[in-house]
């Protein structure tokens, strides 16, 4: 134990580190971390308060802004887990993806970016930073020829989501970084659907990764939050600036919840993906479906790619069905235990209508270009017995067939 904060071995596993990482201790010798709930912190001395706001030592903190013990603490835990050396948590995983990427960019410089994105990260990338002169180019993230003609020797970045929201596209991360940091181009990766447990982005070329902490790292539907994973510098140095005068901290509060929640992750996602692949193959014998796209499955386009990056398909399966919005509707309105959300990574199963909620921003063009049709479902697989997931859906696919449920 050094001020409070255990160091743990070097060789300990993943999981180990989900339960123990970044532990920071009071006096008190608490087990379970202390939620610090405190705008500011108090000096000893006028000439203290001056020191630290030169420089704030490791665990010496201004104010809640800037950082905070609990924070602190998830910071460090999920950094171990994610294998960079730092990171900066934030009030959302909006904010990580705002701040990962405004933070570095100025007028005039370039990026290329996967065009299949969540809706909320295309308007950063095609109206926030195209606004202040921020240069952006699109490709088809599964074709390494359009990544290697888009990446230019002036590329400042390269963005793209590890799996596409939400038709699970998988990018190849090694082959992608590599053409980037031919240029010196920072590659950042949003891997919300793959998270920490089942593919360490740092270790296939990511400079910089992002995560909602909403969806797996809570995994229980209570608090939003955010981080962005990388390098000592540029966490410290690059992103850490930006947020904290901009106002983007997570609060200790949000971050005591995450801390807690990370301790069984790797138990959650584990069985969620188990049963995602489950789910998956019962959903490929259903009438009215005309497909399912799940990364494990030998008929996803990036099938080979998937299983050599990552561990387990993931926790999202989506599928389209026959008969467009009307039928989709009829299907989700049919549903007893899956719950209609627009959230994912939760332990309860919940299901969205991606071209009414999650992309209804976007025309029916671009929604038709990334493969958002009227009839495509995301479903994000809880911790539910298998077998009733299964049963649900099947008599929901029933109901639609035979025009909907009972009212």
């Amino acid at each position: 134990m050094t001020n409070g904060r255990r160091i743990l071995p070097d060789s300990i596993s993943q999981r180990t580190r989900a339960v123990h990482g970044g532990s920071r201790r009071s006096q008190y010798g608490e087990v379970s971390e202390a939620i610090f709930l405190t705008q500011g912190f108090v000096y000893d001395s006028a000439e203290a308060a001056e020191a630290r706001f030169i420089e704030a030592g490791e665990d010496e903190f201004v104010y809640a802004r800037y950082g905070n013990p609990t924070v602190a603490m998830f910071e460090d835990r999920i950094a171990a887990l994610e294998g960079t050396e730092d990171a900066f948590a934030t009030a959302s995983g909006m904010a990580a993806v705002n701040g990962a990427l405004t933070s570095m960019l100025k007028a005039d410089d370039h990026v290329v970016s996967s065009r299949a994105l969540f809706g909320s990260c295309l308007y950063i990338l095609e109206e926030v930073l195209t606004r202040y002169g921020v240069e952006v180019t699109f490709v088809d993230g599964t074709d390494l020829d359009q990544w290697r003609a888009a990446i230019r020797p002036d590329t400042k970045a390269v963005f793209f989501e590890s799996l596409s929201n939400p038709t699970l596209e998988v990018i190849d991360l090694r082959a992608v970084s590599d053409m980037a940091h031919a240029v010196g181009a920072l590659v950042i990766a949003d891997n919300v659907f793959a998270t920490p447990v089942l593919q360490r982005s740092a270790d296939l070329g990511a400079d910089v990764i992002v995560y909602s902490a909403t969806k797996h790292i809570d995994g229980q539907g209570r608090c939003l939050g955010g981080v962005i994973c990388g390098t000592r510098p540029f966490i410290r140095k690059v992103v850490e600036p930006y947020l904290k005068h901009t106002g983007g901290a997570l609060s200790p509060f949000n971050a005591w919840v995450m801390l807690k929640s990370l301790e069984t992750m790797d138990l959650r996602v584990r069985a969620q993906a188990e049963t995602a692949g489950r789910v998956a193959g019962a959903l490929a014998s259903l009438p009215g479906l005309t497909r399912v796209i799940y990364p494990f499955r030998p008929d996803h386009p990036q099938h080979d790619l998937a299983r050599a990056q990552m561990q387990a398909g993931g926790t999202v399966v989506s599928f389209e069905v026959a008969g467009g919005r009307d039928a989709a509707f009829r299907l989700l309105n049919a549903l007893r235990i899956v719950l209609i959300s627009n959230n994912l990574g939760d332990a309860k199963s919940i299901i969205t209508h991606p071209a009414t909620t999650t992309h209804q921003r976007l025309s029916e063009d671009k929604r038709a270009a990334l493969g958002i049709s009227d009839g495509l479902l995301r479903l994000s697989v809880g911790l539910e017995d298998a077998d009733d997931l299964i049963a649900d859906l099947t008599q929901a696919a029933t109901a639609m067939q035979d025009g909907g449920p009972p009212r």
